[in-house]
């Protein structure tokens, strides 16, 4: 297996700790943005996206993060982090939707403002970050873990973005709970680091 990524791409990232968590060895090929080698024909002929993450397997190019946690999960057998249940499904489900919706157009997107200077209006984007992470705040009040008794692919989906929210100006001292399921998912077996960018409140 082969992972192409970029080292501040916190989408890279979720997919990378997947496979980690899991114990499932791939390459890791980083993709250099800068100089455009994700436009690359090469590339493109790969992910017509033209995007990272995408996970190369046996002749087979499976692209979007949250396409390849649900891979990852189904070949390797993991049901305890991809239940097989209807209700256990749909719940993680409900979050993989939460990190490719709110959470992208809320901390992922007030990251790129400091980061890139994304064409966003900071109080508009930070203001959806503090939206989602109230209600995530309240959704594990009395909960470890968002969608199960046990981490799921729907907590690797959430916490690349919301660990680095800060770099966005995203205050994360609000949120207890918030910061005490970071703690958890930072202390499981396996775990990779997202790089750190000294910006916004993180500077």
């Amino acid at each position: 297996m082969k992972l192409y990524v970029h080292p501040i791409s916190g989408h890279a990232h979720r997919a990378r700790l997947f496979l980690s968590l899991i114990g499932a060895e791939a390459e890791i090929v980083e993709v250099d943005l800068a100089k455009g080698e994700h436009k690359s024909p090469e590339y493109l002929a790969r992910n017509r996206f033209g995007q990272v993450p995408l996970l190369e397997d046996e002749g087979h190019f499976i692209a979007d993060s949250n396409a390849i946690l649900v891979y990852a999960a189904k070949k390797f057998g993991k049901t305890e982090w991809l239940p097989e249940d209807p209700l256990g499904a749909a719940r993680v489900q409900r979050w993989l939707s939460v990190a490719a919706g709110q959470v992208a157009f809320g901390p992922a997107a007030a990251r790129l403002v400091t980061i890139f200077k994304a064409d966003f209006r900071p109080e508009e984007v930070i203001a959806r970050a503090h939206a989602i992470l109230a209600l995530i705040e309240a959704e594990l009040e009395g909960h470890e873990w968002i969608a199960a008794d046990r981490p799921t692919i729907a907590d690797v989906a959430l916490y690349s973005y919301i660990a680095r929210a800060p770099e966005g100006n995203v205050d994360l001292v609000p949120y207890a709970n918030v910061r005490a399921w970071l703690a958890r998912i930072e202390a499981l077996p396996g775990f990779v680091e997202f790089g750190r960018t000294p910006v916004g409140l993180a500077a």
